[in-house]
């Protein structure tokens, strides 16, 4: 396969180019705006909504396979196009298991994967969330509250206290969307001790690579930083691999996938969440890895053999540059000053804005002995992957939160 669409184009998009370009892979990519950072790379560009399936029968046209850079798409539209024979990339069997939040907690309840206790919230209306007392005494305070769809970057999902703050979320959410109101997830609230995630991949032929396991750091539901490998036990990693096996075995998927997982203060490993797509968790393996998520995503929806996730270095920590203001700089000081740290690759997105919270690039830093002697002499003695990721990651935001003169 020489083309290949992709729904979507953010930075995830953006970021196929260099594995394209080595695979002989042309990207045509469907997307709404100009300015969005992959049409600078797309070999050919359709403007267009992603869930307009009008645009999409366009873009099968001029490709040979399609896959997505996000979920927001519309599975309803686009089955009569699958029908006719266009081939998505996972299938939309696949995503209709996974982009409501919902059903995807139930599927892997079915699959027996552990996950937190969970419930439906079917109605919004404030008044009538007295008729739950039974899901919510179960689940208990705090509670989880998630917008079953199109939720990311923390958006559509709240840590809720008490009864009262839960109506008053409900209601609030339903005045300022009267004519769509969004489904909810309450889940329970896990008390974790770490926060993981592993990257899969699975291709046409079932071949299925784990990449190393990563520990994420989150900050008002956002991912902030990733430390490769995560500090886990042979169990954990062992228990973390199995679950990422069974999970895209039963799928049948091909293609890329994140999976977020908590580990609990007992040692019980949930799966929190899965992103049928390249994923913010596993950007370190564009310079960290012998193959990048990226590379291996296209691998996987073209039907070429997958490549090897192996780590190239001893570890890694990837921050995510984040908007702390609303402006339109390049923050190219910024960015200079971070590219002098040793063995620091700095990925901009090349957006046009900035906002606060919003990704607008990434740093990673490669750890080895090189990188160990220039952090402090306590961490280096203890040889510490951590403690060395760490480092680099204060190094990293003291430098980015710098405000302008």
């Amino acid at each position: 396969m020489k083309r290949v669409g992709v729904i979507g184009g953010g930075q995830l998009a953006w970021m196929m180019a260099d594995a394209a370009k080595a695979l002989g892979v042309e990207l045509v990519v469907q997307t709404p705006n100009s300015n969005d950072p992959a049409v600078a790379i797309a070999s050919e560009t359709i403007f267009a909504s992603v869930d307009d399936a009008n645009a999409t029968t366009a873009l099968a046209s001029r490709c040979d396979v399609i896959t997505f850079e996000n979920e927001f798409v519309n599975l309803e539209a686009l089955s009569p196009l699958e029908q006719q024979g266009i081939c998505f990339r996972p299938g939309l069997q696949v995503l209709s298991r996974l982009l409501d939040k919902y059903h995807q907690r139930c599927y892997l309840k079915q699959l027996r994967l552990p996950v937190p206790r969970f419930v439906a919230l079917e109605e919004l209306r404030s008044e009538e969330l007295e008729q739950y007392p039974s899901p919510l005494t179960l689940l208990g305070f705090p509670v989880v509250l998630k917008a079953r769809r199109h939720g990311y970057d923390g958006q559509g999902t709240f840590i809720i206290k008490d009864l009262e703050a839960l109506q008053h979320k409900l209601a609030s959410t339903t005045t300022k969307q009267p004519e769509s109101q969004p489904l909810f997830l309450l889940e329970e609230f896990v008390p974790f001790e770490k926060e993981l995630a592993v990257i899969a991949a699975r291709s046409v032929t079932g071949e299925i690579i784990t990449y190393p396991i990563v520990e994420t750091q989150q900050e008002q539901q956002v991912c902030r930083r990733v430390f490769v490998p995560a500090d886990i036990s042979s169990e954990v990693t062992a228990e973390i691999e199995a679950i990422a096996h069974t999970l895209l075995n039963s799928l049948q998927a091909v293609g890329i996938f994140g999976i977020e997982l908590f580990v609990t203060l007992e040692g019980k490993v949930l799966v929190n969440e899965i992103a049928p797509r390249t994923h913010n968790s596993g950007h370190f393996s564009l310079d960290a890895c012998e193959t990048s998520q990226f590379e291996q995503h296209l691998r996987a929806v073209c039907n070429l053999p997958l490549g090897s996730p192996a780590l190239r270095c001893d570890g890694a920590v990837m921050v995510n540059l984040l908007g702390y203001e609303y402006s339109q700089d390049d923050y190219l000081p910024q960015r200079q000053q971070i590219q002098q740290i040793p063995q620091a690759h700095v990925h901009w997105y090349g957006k046009s804005e900035s906002r606060p919270g919003r990704k607008l690039g990434h740093v990673t830093v490669l750890l080895d002995a090189q990188t160990a002697s220039e952090i402090s002499a306590s961490a280096a003695k203890r040889n510490s992957t951590l403690e060395m990721s760490l480092s680099y990651a204060q190094k990293i935001e003291s430098i980015w939160s710098k405000q302008k003169s």
